[in-house]
């Protein structure tokens, strides 16, 4: 008897362990009410936004302009669009659900990254660091190693191959078992599509850029890789993480379900953003090309000026 009762015993005590670190049903409502605010990620947001800001403060108390549009995509869906999917009560679900971290693994690898480049962040940093500080930065931004990941082409095979080697192996089961290598999978989305996206949109002085025609070409050919991706997630026969997601033992979801609504997410949201970034570059392409031609034409405007007024003198 008094071992079934120890028993017991030891079974009501770990029975509220594992009802807490099972998550609720997933719902709108629960994006809201598991938000927390205690990760390393939430404080390196909130750092990155204030010195954003306090370099905006520091140009404008000189008398120097710096564009609305570039603040408000950094802060908004750059940093905001990290903070949504791994501060929000997203992170809750993001071991639970392949969907979710598939959600979030858009975001942190095509989204936020490109809103992030648009806000030019080394180009704010050149312009209000002191003279050391911003010579330190200028030969970081043109160090081997900068010239090296920020190549197109190696950065395309480093945004391609990563999701294939970390879904593909045993790694991805290791990240689920582990929050710290969770914490830096999310971290090394971020980085990922930095390092494919901020040469490609060419607003920060970066070494080795590509013109825009080389550009398109390279984010043409992203488009089927995330094709192939997500159809091969959707047609899998084994899940991924092996039996992790079954062993949680969730009777609001299916792993086999879920694991196909995580190949369409990657599928379609990987197809959207990248036409809609080929579509952004081809734009970008056709304003240097206009700016070109009034270049061309002042100069020639400037020519027949000088032609004109060398006449009139003989």
């Amino acid at each position: 008897m008094l071992h079934v009762d120890l028993i017991s015993a030891a079974t009501s005590v770990a029975a509220p362990v594992v009802a807490e670190a099972t998550p609720p049903p997933f719902t709108v409502t629960s994006v809201f009410t598991e938000t927390r605010l205690d990760s390393w990620l939430a404080v390196g947001l909130v750092l990155a936004a204030g010195i954003y800001l306090y370099g905006v403060h520091r140009l404008r108390l000189r008398g120097d302009r710096w564009p609305v549009a570039r603040t408000v995509f950094f802060i908004g869906p750059g940093l905001g669009g990290i903070a949504a999917v791994t501060v929000s009560g997203l992170h809750a679900y993001d071991t639970a659900l392949l969907s979710v971290h598939m959600v979030q693994h858009m975001v942190l690898s095509m989204i936020s990254p490109i809103f992030l480049a648009l806000g030019a962040p080394v180009t704010l940093a050149l312009r209000t660091l002191p003279q050391r500080p911003r010579k330190r930065l200028l030969a970081v931004v043109h160090s081997r190693v900068a010239r090296i990941y920020t190549f197109p082409l190696v950065a395309f095979a480093i945004f391609v191959v990563n999701p294939f080697a970390l879904y593909f192996s045993d790694l991805y089961r290791y990240t689920l078992e582990h929050a710290w290598a969770h914490e830096v999978v999310h971290a090394h989305f971020i980085m990922t599509g930095c390092v494919f996206f901020w040469p490609l949109l060419g607003l920060d002085p970066l070494p080795g850029r590509w013109p825009y025609p080389a550009r398109a070409l390279l984010m043409l050919l992203s488009v089927p890789f995330h094709t192939v991706l997500g159809l091969t997630i959707m047609q899998s026969t084994t899940l991924f993480g092996g039996d992790w997601y079954p062993s949680l033992g969730l009777a609001w979801s299916d792993p086999w379900n879920d694991q196909v609504v995580a190949g369409g997410i990657l599928w379609a949201g990987g197809e959207f953003v990248s036409v809609t970034m080929l579509a952004v570059l081809v734009v970008q392409w056709m304003r240097q090309a206009e700016r070109e031609a009034r270049r061309v034409d002042r100069d020639l405007d400037r020519q027949e000026a000088r032609q004109r007024a060398a006449e009139s003198a003989s």
